[in-house]
């Protein structure tokens, strides 16, 4: 039987307001995993309003006090543990290993906002004028909306609204229409059961096609301050343009093209290991996931046979069985756009060395090489189980290969010497690099966000801060000032 989920809208479980339900689908057997309420923008608004209602006392709240609340929730979310990773598998195809990498990680996301309750610091100015002291104080801006993808559900919702809250905000959360569960009905119960004030977190749901209207109400409502997305550069590109029109200022994290370089120093096996994992881990489906690995030519066949001999022994099938390392992409409108970028590839002159077949939505994974530079697949974004092996003649074509791409989320260096790392890492054009490791790392406390097509602004830790809070001047004149009229 399929699961009912509602909506949570100031502290209650609701449908949407004219009782429309969609079908949340498994994507491995196609069956249909749940109905989830079919939000409009009417209940957008409501949603809103619910957060600008709660936000007058939740932003006065003893920083301790929302503290003690997120560690009551971190708590709350590892006894789920068990229940979430069978949802995760169900909802979005995840396999066991990655559903338990964000069963892990989110715990930790609660407490590092916990942390971050008594971090909105200001500052003490020096003052030119005689008599006066100057200040710069640290404020939050009000109703927060948070925008979360399907491939990383869990970690991606929760991100989007747990730092706005622990600045003192209120928040609106919208999942994908995917992951609904994971990545909305969960955490909502979580908020709930930790005992949140009715208001400060709201969940909206919608139903295919209903994103736009939803997002359109964030954008134009002024009651929203800020909003966050996680999601498309497409998506991005057109949340900022509409946004930029009213002033309202967001945050974004889009898609990537990242490159792992590995020079000729590299420890052969376990670099094979780390590019594995950060090419194919969830099929491929994570912002940071490694697309292009680019190998010094002296090295460069001794890893390409190593690493397509790893990658062929990769179980794909069931994400429910625990050895499984490729399940199923999201959707078949996913699947699509995965084949038909391999497809054209192969046909402006690549050659696939091991996939490039599929099972229902899973798709095998897949190792490209003599992708030619200039070619779609080169620079665009492919979300799935596909990596292309670059070979390069030295660490200067590298780097130049690297920053090739109108992307630039996370990248990766390999080398033994770490001055040379440092000293590549500091030209590639991205917001994150990893030397001694591939492209897909976070932690709840690092600063994270790309540049280029990759998005602005940054999540996790202090850097929340510069999104969620307005930094304010005022001043105090303890002597009469001498005007000159």
């Amino acid at each position: 039987m399929p699961r009912e989920y509602k909506m949570y809208i100031n502290g209650e479980w609701v449908g949407a307001l004219d009782g429309e339900v969609y079908d949340d689908l498994n994507p491995y057997t196609g069956e249909v995993f749940a109905r989830v309420p079919s939000g409009k923008r009417s209940d957008a608004k409501r949603a809103v309003d619910a957060a600008v209602a709660a936000f007058p006392e939740w932003s006065h709240t003893l920083p301790a006090e929302r503290q003690a609340l997120f560690l009551k929730a971190a708590d709350i979310l590892e006894k789920k543990k068990n229940e979430i990773v069978t949802i995760l598998a169900e909802e979005t195809g995840g396999t066991f290993g990655f559903a338990m990498f964000q069963t892990h990680f989110t715990p930790g996301l609660l407490r590092e906002a916990a942390a971050q309750a008594h971090q909105a610091n200001g500052e003490i100015i020096p003052a030119d004028l005689p008599g006066a002291f100057y200040m710069a104080v640290r404020q939050p801006v009000g109703v927060v909306a948070g925008i979360a993808p399907w491939n990383a559900p869990l970690i991606l919702s929760l991100r989007s609204i747990c730092m706005p809250i622990a600045y003192g905000n209120t928040a609106v959360l919208k999942p994908s229409t995917e992951s609904a569960a994971a990545g909305g009905v969960v955490i909502a119960e979580v908020f709930h059961e930790a005992g949140f004030p009715k208001g400060v977190l709201n969940l909206i749901t919608n139903g295919p096609g209903g994103s736009g209207e939803i997002g359109d109400e964030f954008i134009e409502n002024p009651k929203v301050r800020r909003i966050n997305l996680t999601g498309s550069t497409a998506v991005g590109r057109q949340l900022a343009e509409k946004a930029g029109r009213h002033l309202k200022r967001v945050a974004l994290e889009l898609g990537g093209q990242n490159p792992m370089i590995i020079l000729r120093d590299a420890d052969i096996e376990n670099t094979v290991n780390a590019a594995a994992f950060g090419g194919f881990n969830h099929q491929g489906q994570i912002c940071m996931s490694t697309r292009r690995v680019i190998v010094e030519k002296p090295i460069a066949r001794e890893f390409t046979e190593k690493f397509v001999k790893k990658v062929s022994t990769f179980k794909v099938g069931n994400p429910k069985e625990p050895d499984t390392i490729i399940g199923p992409l999201i959707n078949k409108q996913q699947f699509n756009q995965v084949k038909d970028s391999v497809d054209a590839a192969v046909r402006d002159g690549a050659k696939i060395l091991c996939g490039g077949k599929s099972e229902g939505l899973c798709y095998y994974p897949t190792v490209l090489t003599n992708v030619k530079s200039g070619t779609p697949f080169s620079y665009e974004e492919t979300f799935g189980p596909v990596v292309s092996l670059i070979e390069v003649e030295n660490e200067e074509e590298a780097v130049a290969v690297a920053n090739d791409t109108p992307y630039g989320l996370s990248a990766a260096v390999v080398t033994r010497d770490f001055a040379k790392g440092m000293a590549i890492a500091e030209r590639i054009e991205s917001g994150i690099v990893h030397i001694n490791d591939q492209t897909v790392s976070d932690e709840p406390q690092v600063p994270f966000g790309g540049v280029k097509d990759s998005g602005w602004g940054r999540f996790g830790g202090r850097a929340g801060l510069e999104e969620f809070t307005e930094l304010r001047w005022i001043s105090m004149q303890f002597t009469p000032r001498h005007y000159p009229f």
